[in-house]
């Protein structure tokens, strides 16, 4: 790691906001059941929001429920609405894991993070995988098994989107990132879910040094088994980046390569994620806005395409429209960190950062 202190305050706070504002970027539109790629375009040009440059827009007058059917919390989630973030479990796990790691430091083990989630984190805010190894650790059942028990979703998105953290403090260490996040991720995940999480941690890590979004994609690659479906998925998503393949085009080949799996899967949703870093070519507001109109876990995807690109170029960097509406501030359901200033959680990650380079 060789940025200097300042450049890796700002990247790592870029890391932070950029999280949030593709979170709430796609929050409005998230069930990929109803809000497929073509039904978030109808309501962008019907919005005249195409190209997408700033959060959703409301539509007047309000659009068909039947049509266009907005999460419960739009509201507080599109153009000119925004005071804040709203809470959602993208940004819950990334709170709870630096409460993790200012806690029992980088050695931490599966079994304090199950400890951490009953300490911290309220049953009801718990989703698919999660909710169902919550419920195990509450039996009495231990890690790996809580993995396992009564769980069909081990290989959706869940232990991806907890993965941040580990790249943020581990800046230009893919391959620590990623041995961070596997321990995180087997709590509650097996095979893709557990590599969907090693390969984003060490997606966000190789970030901080990286020349571009690319070499960023291809370095985490290398972090995860080469012939398992999430690292089969992302190469030919970069197979078709590289041949010239325009980024619809892609999406509906990769669609179909993916066709089966659930939209909260961890393969088709990483193929969504890697379609909008490359396609995003490192810019901040084309990354989060293509992947969030990629569809399926639009606020999971844009949340970590928005770590990424936000490392990429750092706070300062963040176009306003972006930024200004969080107002610096972020609701969180993990005990003792609602309304947390973003600018001190990141301070907090930054401190957690320069103390793991030091070891």
């Amino acid at each position: 790691m060789t940025l200097s202190g300042s450049a890796l305050a700002d990247r790592i706070h870029g890391g932070w906001l950029g999280r949030i504002a593709g979170n709430m970027l796609g929050k409005p539109v998230e069930n990929g059941d109803h809000w497929t790629r073509d039904r978030i375009d109808r309501y962008l040009r019907r919005a005249d929001a195409l190209p997408l440059t700033d959060y959703l827009p409301a539509l007047e007058p309000p659009p068909d429920p039947v049509e266009f059917e907005l999460r419960p919390e739009w509201q507080r989630c599109v153009r000119g609405r925004i005071h804040g973030s709203c809470r959602d479990d993208d940004v819950d796990y990334s709170v709870l894991g630096l409460h993790l790691l200012e806690t029992h430091g980088p050695g931490f083990s599966t079994e304090q993070v199950g400890e951490m989630w009953l300490l911290r984190l309220p049953y009801l805010q718990t989703f698919t995988a999660e909710r169902a190894a919550y419920r195990n650790l509450t039996a009495g059942v231990k890690p790996p098994l809580s993995a396992t028990l009564d769980n069909p979703y081990q290989e959706w998105i869940g232990a991806l989107i907890r993965a941040d953290i580990h790249g943020w403090v581990n800046p230009g260490e893919p391959h620590r990132a990623a041995a961070m996040a596997r321990r995180d991720a087997v709590l509650s995940h097996t095979g893709n879910g557990v590599y969907g999480a090693m390969w984003a941690a060490a997606l966000v890590a190789a970030a901080f040094t990286a020349d571009g979004p690319r070499a960023a994609v291809a370095s985490a690659l290398d972090r995860i088994p080469p012939r398992c479906r999430l690292a089969r998925t992302v190469r030919r998503a970069m197979s078709l980046y590289d041949a010239g393949v325009a980024w619809a085009d892609a999406l509906a080949q990769l669609e179909k390569e993916t066709a089966g799996l659930h939209w909260i899967h961890v393969v088709p949703n990483a193929a969504v994620l890697t379609a909008g870093l490359l396609y995003g070519t490192g810019d901040f507001t084309a990354t989060i806005a293509l992947t969030v109109r990629g569809g399926l876990d639009t606020d999971s995807n844009g949340a970590t395409a928005g770590s990424v690109a936000g490392v990429l170029c750092g706070a300062a960097a963040i176009p306003p429209q972006w930024t200004e509406p969080l107002e610096d501030r972020v609701r969180s359901a993990v005990f003792g960190f609602d309304g947390a200033r973003i600018s001190d959680l990141a301070a907090r990650t930054h401190r957690l950062a320069v103390s793991s380079a030091e070891r």
